[in-house]
């Protein structure tokens, strides 16, 4: 867990005694746990800004947004700014490494952080004119970091000798990943399921708002999921077919990626 929240955010946690492969896929396993503690304090900020503001939706959607990336501590963005720069590029494999590993960025990277931070902050602000805000960036950063495992299953190996990749590629049984999903939609559909929040009385009451009220809503709850596990298994079919293996940085752009994904999908579903 340490190792986790170490990589995977800003949030001072401390090295582990021991750090070795088994211990970086149960880091990677233990990612969507560090989704739920970003996701769980941007929900904190957007109710917030809703309760000072409930007219300001936008407002509080980008204050959400940026909560996520500042305790990510960009990395994540960065990440996806290095591996659009690498593919836009279009060169060999080793040239791409290199591209990867330099400290600026590029113009590909420049529009694939932008594009994803104005699906993010759109989405994000649908959700919440649709009342479902603070519930929508919990399960979208909690889904994002699901691609983690499904990115270190055994199946994939490391691009490079060196670096994050070395640490977690291929450490992760399918069957664990498996496991892992299953959790974080059950955890996903109870946070939206208004009979249980609201238990049935003799009185009607009006649900609460933001929870899931029609089977179309609870169908782009599992969407989301299922979407942000599809576009890990989809970028990193494309790392190895371009890189030969993931990276750290690969492994960041795909949480970049699935976010936006997991929120579009509970816009239009919301």
């Amino acid at each position: 867990m340490r190792l986790s929240v170490g990589t995977l955010t800003v949030v001072p946690a401390g090295m582990p005694s021991r750090v070795d492969r088994e211990v970086g896929g149960r880091a990677m396993v233990l990612g969507p746990v560090v989704g739920a503690l970003v996701g769980g304090i941007a929900a904190g900020v957007v109710a917030l800004a809703q309760l000072v503001r409930p007219d300001a939706d936008l407002l509080a959607a980008v204050l959400g947004v940026l909560v996520v990336a500042g305790l990510s501590g960009g990395l994540h963005l960065d990440g996806l700014a290095d591996f659009a720069d690498a593919l836009g590029s279009r060169r060999d494999r080793e040239t791409m490494l290199k591209i990867m590993k330099q400290s600026d960025i590029g113009p590909f990277g420049v529009v694939a952080i932008v594009g994803v931070l104005l699906v993010d902050v759109a989405a994000l602000t649908a959700c919440l004119q649709a009342g479902f805000g603070w519930q929508a960036v919990l399960i979208a950063t909690t889904a994002s970091r699901l691609t983690l495992p499904w990115s270190c299953r055994t199946s994939v190996p490391a691009a490079r000798p060196d670096g994050l990749g070395t640490v977690v590629a291929g450490t992760v049984r399918p069957l664990i990943a498996a496991l892992t999903t299953a959790v974080v939609l059950a955890a996903a559909l109870l946070l939206a399921w208004p009979d249980l929040l609201h238990p049935t009385t003799t009185t009607a009451a009006p649900p609460l708002a933001g929870t899931a009220t029609d089977p179309l809503q609870f169908a782009g709850i599992a969407a989301a999921v299922l979407l942000a596990v599809a576009t890990s298994l989809i970028t990193t079919r494309r790392a190895r077919k371009a890189l030969g293996g993931t990276t750290g940085d690969v492994l960041g752009a795909t949480v970049e990626l699935a976010l936006p994904v997991t929120l579009l999908t509970l816009a239009l579903t919301a």
